[in-house]
C-alpha cells in the first residue's frame, strides 16, 4: 500500500507552555462554581456552622474546668454539684453532633457541586474541540488532548469537591480561633502569632517551588499519555521493525521526566505537613510553659492574668489555630495542581475556534417554467446557493458542482510552498484524478477544496462563487469524501453507513451499501445491518472497514466526491468488483480522485500529474500516454511512485 501524503507540519512538542496566569485561572474557575452559587450558600453555611461548632465546643473547656474541675478538687462530689456538669455535657454533645452533621451536609453538597461543574466545563471543552480547525488536532497528540478530559479533570473535581471547602472550612476556623484566643489570652495570642510568620514564610518558599513542580507535572503526564496512546495504536509497525527497545528507552526518557517532576512537587509538598506539625508542637509547648507563669507570677486582677480554665483553652485553641494553617498549606498544593490543570483545560477552550466569514447558504429550491430557480421549504431534488448581497437581494445559483482554481498557492507552516500557482477546473459530472510523488501537493488540493486549510493567493471557485463567501458547514455537505484512513464510530453497521445522511431510511442505506458492494459481507455477518462495530471497526477488515466507507459516502448522495486513495485498503480482486458501483456513484457527479494505481483513473476526463506543488502534465489517458513524459514512464513502470 502507498504511503500517505502527510499534509500537516509535524508536531513540534507540547504547545502549551504559555506564561501561567493564576489569578485569572482562580476567577475563571469561581465563574463556573457560580453557576451552582445557591447550593454553594448551603455548603458555606454549613462549613461554618461546623467549624464554629469546633471553637464554641472549646471555649467550654474554661467554664468546667474553672467553675466545676477546680472546686471540687478535694472536696466530695456529690449530685448537686454534677447536675449543672452534666447540663453543659449534654450541651456540648448537642454541638458537636449538629456539627458533624453540618460536616456531612457540605460534603454531599460539594461532591454535587463538583460534578455539576465538571460536567459544565468537559461539555465547554468537547464543543469548543468541535469548532476548532483542523490544523489544530494535525498538530497536537491525541493523547495530549484526551489528558484534559481525564488526568486535569480529575485533578481539578478532586479539589473542587474536597480542598476548596477545606480551605473555606479553615479560614473560618483560623479567624474565630485567633478572635476566640485574644479574648482568653491577648498576651499569648501574641506569642502564638510570632510563631506564625516564622510558619507563613516557610510555607510561601515551599509553595513556590511546589507550584512550579505541579505545572510541570501535569505537563508530563499529557506527553505520557500521548506517547503511550501513539506507541499502543502503532504496535504492530513497532514489532514488524523489531523497535521495541527504542520504544521502550524513549518511554523511560518522559517517564522519567514525570517522575522528576511528580518527585518534586509531591516532596515540596509532604515536608510542609511535619515542618508545620513540629512548628505547632514547639508553640503548645511554649505556650504550656508560659501561661504556666502568667497564672503563678500576675495577680488575678491583672488585665494579663489567667486562669487555669483559660490556660486549657487556649492549649486546644492553639492546636485547632495551626491545625487549619497546616491544612491550608497542604490543600493550597492541591490548589496549585487543579489550577494548573484548569489552566491546561482553558488554553484549549481559549484556542480561537475556526473562522467562517461565510455567508453563501445551501437550500432546497425548484425551477419555474421560465427557467427561474426559487428557494422552497419541501424537498424537490433540486438545491441552489442563496446568496445575499449587500443592497438587500437575493440570487440562487443551482448547485452543480463546478469546482474551478485559479492560480492558488498555498503554505502549511508559511515557509515551505505546497502549491504553487495551481489552476484547474472540474465541470459538473467531470472526473479529475491526481497522480504524482508523495508530498507533490495532491491532498492539500482536496483539503483546499473542503476548507479545511484556507488558500494563501489565488482563489477557489465553486459553481462559480468564491468558496471563502460559503459557509464551511454548507460547502461540506455538499461534498462527501472517502478516505485512505477509514474511521468508523461505535454502533450499528447501519449507524456507520448513515452518518453520510442522518435522516437516511433502510431502503437507502441498503441500496447505498450495495452500489458500494458492501452489501454481500454484511449481510453474511451475525446481525447483518445491525451487526455492532466496536473499536474503530477492530471486527472487521480493512477492505470491510473501506466499503463501509464508501457506502457511507454513496447515501450522503453529494454532487461533489473526493476520493483520496479510497481504494487503497482493497484487494484487486474486490476493487474489480466494485468498480461498476464506484462508477455509478460518481455518475454525474463531479469527482475528484487521488491514487497510485494508475489503472483506477484510466477513464478521468482530466489527470494531472503533480510534482513539487505544480501541475507539469495535464490531459486524458491517451494524452498523456502521447505526450510520453512522466505519466507515461509511470503507467508503463519506467518511473516508479515513492
Amino acid at each position: 500500500m502507498a504511503k500517505k501524503e502527510k499534509t500537516p507540519p509535524p508536531s513540534q512538542g507540547n504547545k502549551f507552555q504559555k506564561p501561567k496566569n493564576t489569578k485569572a485561572t482562580f476567577t475563571r474557575l469561581l465563574g463556573y462554581l457560580g453557576k451552582s452559587k445557591f447550593m454553594l450558600f448551603f455548603v458555606f453555611i454549613f462549613v461554618a456552622f461546623s467549624a464554629l461548632a469546633g471553637i464554641i465546643g472549646t471555649s467550654f473547656i474554661k467554664k468546667i474546668t474553672d467553675e466545676f474541675l477546680m472546686p471540687i478538687i478535694g472536696s466530695e462530689i456529690t449530685g448537686e454539684l454534677l447536675a449543672p456538669l452534666v447540663k453543659i455535657l449534654i450541651s456540648l454533645a448537642i454541638i458537636y453532633v449538629l456539627g458533624t452533621i453540618s460536616s456531612y451536609a457540605y460534603s454531599r453538597i460539594m461532591l454535587q457541586v463538583a460534578q455539576k461543574t465538571l460536567n459544565i466545563i468537559r461539555k465547554d471543552l468537547f464543543d469548543h474541540m468541535m469548532d476548532l480547525p483542523i490544523k489544530f488536532f494535525d498538530t497536537h497528540t491525541h493523547g495530549e488532548l484526551m489528558s484534559r478530559y481525564t488526568n486535569d479533570a480529575d485533578v481539578l473535581r478532586e479539589c473542587i469537591s474536597q480542598s476548596f471547602v477545606q480551605l473555606v472550612s479553615s479560614v473560618v476556623t483560623v479567624v474565630g480561633t485567633f478572635s476566640m484566643m485574644v479574648y482568653f489570652s491577648p498576651l499569648l495570642t501574641v506569642f502564638v502569632i510570632v510563631m506564625l510568620v516564622a510558619a507563613f514564610f516557610i510555607i510561601k518558599a515551599l509553595g513556590a517551588r511546589s507550584a512550579k513542580y505541579f505545572r510541570m507535572q501535569q505537563k508530563c503526564v499529557g506527553e505520557v499519555n500521548g506517547y503511550i496512546e501513539e506507541y499502543i495504536e502503532g504496535l504492530k509497525v513497532v514489532k514488524v521493525f523489531c523497535h521495541e527497545d527504542n520504544a521502550k528507552s524513549d518511554f523511560a526518557v518522559i517517564n522519567g521526566n514525570l517522575r522528576h517532576a511528580a518527585t518534586n512537587a509531591n516532596t515540596y509538598a509532604s515536608i510542609l505537613m511535619p515542618i508545620m506539625g513540629n512548628i505547632s508542637y514547639i508553640s503548645y509547648a511554649a505556650v504550656a510553659t508560659l501561661g504556666s507563669l502568667i497564672i503563678m507570677a500576675v495577680p488575678k486582677d491583672s488585665f494579663f492574668s489567667l486562669t487555669v480554665g483559660s490556660l486549657f483553652a487556649f492549649l486546644i485553641y492553639t492546636k485547632q489555630f495551626f491545625q487549619p494553617i497546616t491544612q491550608i498549606s497542604q490543600q493550597f498544593n492541591s490548589i496549585i495542581a487543579a489550577l494548573a490543570g484548569a489552566e491546561r483545560i482553558f488554553e484549549i477552550i481559549d484556542t480561537p475556534i475556526e473562522e467562517d466569514e461565510g455567508y453563501v447558504t445551501l437550500v432546497n429550491a425548484k425551477k419555474l417554467p421560465n427557467g427561474e430557480i426559487v428557494e422552497c421549504e419541501e424537498r424537490t431534488g433540486i438545491w441552489a446557493w442563496k446568496h445575499p448581497h449587500s443592497d438587500g437581494t437575493l440570487t440562487y445559483t443551482e448547485w452543480q458542482g463546478d469546482v474551478r482554481f485559479h492560480d492558488v498557492t498555498f503554505s502549511y507552516d508559511g515557509k515551505k510552498t505546497v502549491l504553487k500557482n495551481v489552476s484547474l477546473y472540474a465541470r459538473p459530472g467531470e472526473k479529475i484524478a491526481f497522480v504524482g510523488s508523495t508530498g507533490a501537493g495532491k491532498t492539500t488540493i482536496t483539503n483546499l477544496i473542503n476548507r479545511f486549510y484556507d488558500v494563501d493567493e489565488g482563489k477557489i471557485t465553486y459553481d462559480g462563487i468564491n468558496i471563502k463567501k460559503i459557509k464551511k458547514s454548507e460547502l461540506r455537505r455538499s461534498m462527501a469524501m472517502v478516505l485512505q484512513d477509514t474511521h468508523l464510530f461505535t454502533g450499528t453497521v447501519r449507524d456507520n453507513i448513515a452518518y453520510g445522511k442522518l435522516d437516511a431510511t433502510d431502503e437507502e442505506i441498503v441500496a447505498a451499501a450495495k452500489l458500494a458492494n458492501a452489501d454481500s459481507f454484511i449481510t453474511r455477518l451475525p446481525d447483518g445491518y445491525d451487526t455492532m462495530i466496536t473499536g474503530d471497526g477492530a471486527n472487521l477488515s480493512q477492505g470491510q472497514r473501506q466499503l463501509l466507507s464508501i457506502a457511507r459516502a454513496a447515501v450522503a448522495d453529494p454532487p461533489v466526491l473526493i476520493l483520496d486513495e479510497a481504494t487503497s485498503s482493497i484487494d484487486t480482486r474486490t476493487e474489480r468488483l466494485i468498480e461498476k458501483g464506484m462508477d455509478k456513484l460518481m455518475e454525474g457527479r463531479t469527482v475528484f480522485v487521488i491514487a497510485h494505481r494508475l489503472s483506477t483513473v484510466r477513464n478521468s476526463n482530466a489527470i494531472m500529474v503533480l510534482e513539487n506543488g505544480e501541475i507539469i502534465e495535464r490531459g486524458d489517458h491517451d494524452d498523456l500516454i502521447a505526450q510520453r513524459g512522466k505519466y507515461y514512464q509511470l503507467y508503463t513502470g519506467q518511473f516508479e511512485l515513492d
